[in-house]
C-alpha cells in the first residue's frame, strides 16, 4: 500500500460570474486567496509533489503564489474541462509511483482531517478512486453522484448534463478526487469530449476506473464552491463562524461575536478579550490577557500581553507588554511601541520606536522618530518630519518632556533630561539636561479693547457693519508691524517681495 501522494489543484477558470478582473482563485477570504485555502487544506496529508494548473490570469496567480516554492505551475492555455487540466499534468508525473489527489482551487473550507479521511480510505479499500462526495441541501450546479450499494459509484452526471428527473438526487459530485495514478495515467490520454458543452469532463474517467467509492463529508459546508459574489460572502461567514468557535473554545472571549471579524493567520493568547466591532487581520498576534476593542482594526501586528487598545487603528506595528492604545490613536509603518506606554486620544505614530514608559497622551504626531524610555509627549506635539523632498528622522533622549504645541523640525535630535517649553519651535539640536524655549516674545498692550458701539440716532443710515472703536494710541511701530520703506516724494509704503501683478 503506498504512501506517496502528489496533488494537483485547478486554478485555471476565470469566474466570470465572479464579475471580476481578477481570477476567481485570487478573491480574498479571511486574509488568504481562495486557492491559498485550498492550498493549506493540504497540510496533514504532507504531498510530495503539489501542481497548480493555471490559465486565466496565469501570470497573475503565479505571481500571487510566487511565496511558496513548493508549487509546480502547469498552464492550461485552453480551459476545456477539467480532465483536460488534469492531462497537462502527465509530463510532469512519468516517473511518479502512487496516489494523485485533484481539488479545485475554488473550494476554500475543506479541513485538512477530511482530506485525510479521504486518502485514509483510498488506500484502505485499495480502490483506483475515491470521491469525496456530500448530500446538499440545493445542489443547484453541482454534478450529481449516483451509487450502488456499498457507497460503488454507478455515475457522475454534470449539472447542466442531467435531466430533471436526476436532478432530484442531491447527492453531488464536490470535486474532489483520490486517484490511483498508475490507473489514471492510462485512461486519462484517451478522455473523450463527449457532451453537449464539448469538454473533458475528469467524471467521465471514473466510470472506467474499478474499484470507485463515493466518501461523503461529515459537513457539507466544507465542500462549498465559489462561482459568485453571494457565494463567497456565504463562505466568509461559514469560515468566521469557524474561527470564532475555535477561539471561544481555545480560551478567548468574545464579546458579541457576530460584529467581529477575525482572519485566518491571527493568533490569539489565553484570556484575550476582544470586545464588540473589533476586527483582527492578516498575520496578527495577540499575547496574552490583552484587551482589545471596541471599535478597533488590528492589521498584520504584534501586541504583547496585557495590552489594551481602545477605538483604535492599528498596522504592520508592534505593542510591547501592558501598554495602552487609544482611544482614536493610529499606528502604522512600522510603529514600535514600548513596554508600559500611553498612546491616547488623536495620536498618530509612523515609523517610529517609542521606549519603555513613554507618554503620548494628546494630540500629537509622531514620524520617524525614536524615543527613549520615560519620555513624555506634550499635547499637540509635532515631529515636522517632510522637507517637501524627503523624510528626516527625529532622535529624543530618555526623560525628556516636551511641553504643548511643541514642534521638533526634522533632522533634529534632543539629549536627555531635557524639557522643551511649551509652544517651541525646535529647529537646532539640545544637548542634555536643557530647558529650552524657542517661541515668539509675548506682547501685553494695556487698554487695548474695542469700546462699545454708539447708539445709532433716529433716521441714521449707518450701516449696520460698520462700527467705530475708540482705542488708545498705537503704540510704536517696532512692536506691531515692520518698518517700511519710503517711494520717491516721500510718501510710506510697504515693501512686497514681489511685484504687483496688474
Amino acid at each position: 500500500m503506498t504512501s506517496k501522494l502528489a496533488v494537483v489543484v485547478l486554478a485555471a477558470g476565470k469566474g466570470t460570474r465572479m464579475k471580476s478582473t481578477l481570477p476567481k482563485v485570487l478573491h480574498p477570504l479571511g486574509g488568504r486567496s481562495l486557492v491559498e485555502c485550498a492550498l493549506d487544506s493540504l497540510a496533514t496529508v504532507n504531498p510530495s509533489q503539489q501542481l497548480i494548473i493555471v490559465g486565466y490570469g496565469a501570470d497573475t496567480v503565479k505571481a500571487a503564489l510566487s511565496h511558496r516554492a513548493d508549487l509546480t505551475f502547469v498552464e492550461q492555455t485552453e480551459q476545456l474541462g477539467t480532465g483536460h487540466a488534469v492531462q497537462q499534468v502527465l509530463p510532469y508525473l512519468q516517473d511518479f509511483e502512487g496516489d494523485l489527489l485533484v481539488l479545485n482551487g475554488d473550494v476554500p473550507l475543506l479541513r485538512p482531517s477530511t482530506l485525510e479521511q479521504l486518502w485514509a480510505a483510498h488506500r484502505q479499500n485499495q480502490n483506483a478512486v475515491t470521491l469525496l462526495t456530500a448530500q446538499f441541501p440545493d445542489p443547484t450546479g453541482y454534478g450529481r453522484v449516483f451509487c450502488a450499494e456499498g457507497n460503488i459509484i454507478a455515475e457522475i452526471i454534470e449539472h447542466r448534463d442531467c435531466t430533471a428527473e436526476q436532478r432530484q438526487n442531491r447527492r453531488i459530485n464536490a470535486g474532489v478526487y483520490c486517484f490511483s495514478w498508475a490507473a489514471l495515467a492510462q485512461i486519462l490520454p484517451h478522455l473523450k469530449a463527449d457532451n453537449d458543452q464539448q469538454e473533458y469532463y475528469l467524471t467521465d474517467v471514473v466510470k472506467d476506473l474499478a474499484p470507485a467509492m463515493a466518501v461523503d463529508v461529515a459537513d457539507p459546508q466544507e465542500i462549498q464552491g465559489i462561482n459568485n459574489r453571494k457565494q463567497l460572502a456565504e463562505a466568509y461567514s461559514i469560515l468566521q463562524n469557524r474561527i470564532k468557535a475555535d477561539w471561544m473554545a481555545a480560551g478567548v472571549t468574545l464579546i458579541e461575536p457576530d460584529t467581529i471579524t477575525i482572519d485566518t493567520a491571527v493568533t490569539l493568547g489565553s484570556d484575550v478579550i476582544i470586545e464588540p466591532q473589533t476586527h483582527l487581520r492578516g498575520h496578527t498576534t495577540i499575547g496574552s490577557g490583552s484587551r482589545i476593542g471596541p471599535g478597533s482594526l488590528i492589521e498584520n501586528s504584534q501586541l504583547g500581553t496585557g495590552v489594551t487598545v481602545l477605538y483604535s487603528v492599528i498596522s504592520d506595528s508592534t505593542v510591547q507588554t501592558q501598554s495602552r492604545i487609544g482611544p482614536y490613536a493610529h499606528l502604522r509603518g512600522q510603529a514600535t511601541v514600548g513596554q508600559h506606554c500611553r498612546v491616547g486620544n488623536f495620536v498618530e505614530i509612523k515609523q517610529s520606536t517609542l521606549g519603555d514608559r513613554v507618554n503620548a497622551a494628546h494630540l500629537s504626531y509622531l514620524g520617524d522618530a525614536t524615543l527613549g524610555d520615560r519620555v513624555n509627549i506634550g499635547a499637540g506635539t509635532i515631529t515636522a518630519n517632510y522637507d517637501g523632498v524627503q523624510k528626516h528622522p527625529t532622535v529624543v533622549g530618555d526623560r525628556t518632556k516636551t511641553g504643548a504645541n511643541t514642534v521638533l523640525v526634522a533632522p533634529i535630535t534632543v539629549g536627555e533630561d531635557v524639557t522643551v517649553g511649551a509652544g517651541s519651535v525646535i529647529t537646532k539640536d539640545v544637548a542634555d539636561d536643557c530647558l529650552v524655549v524657542a517661541r515668539a516674545k509675548q506682547t501685553t498692550i494695556p487698554g487695548w479693547r474695542p469700546s462699545p458701539p454708539p447708539t445709532p440716532t433716529s433716521g441714521s443710515a449707518r450701516s449696520p457693519h460698520l462700527v467705530r472703536l475708540d482705542r488708545p494710541a498705537l503704540p510704536s511701530r517696532s512692536i506691531l508691524a515692520p518698518p517700511r520703506s519710503k517711494r520717491p516724494g516721500g510718501s510710506a509704503t510697504a515693501r512686497c517681495s514681489s511685484p504687483r501683478r496688474r
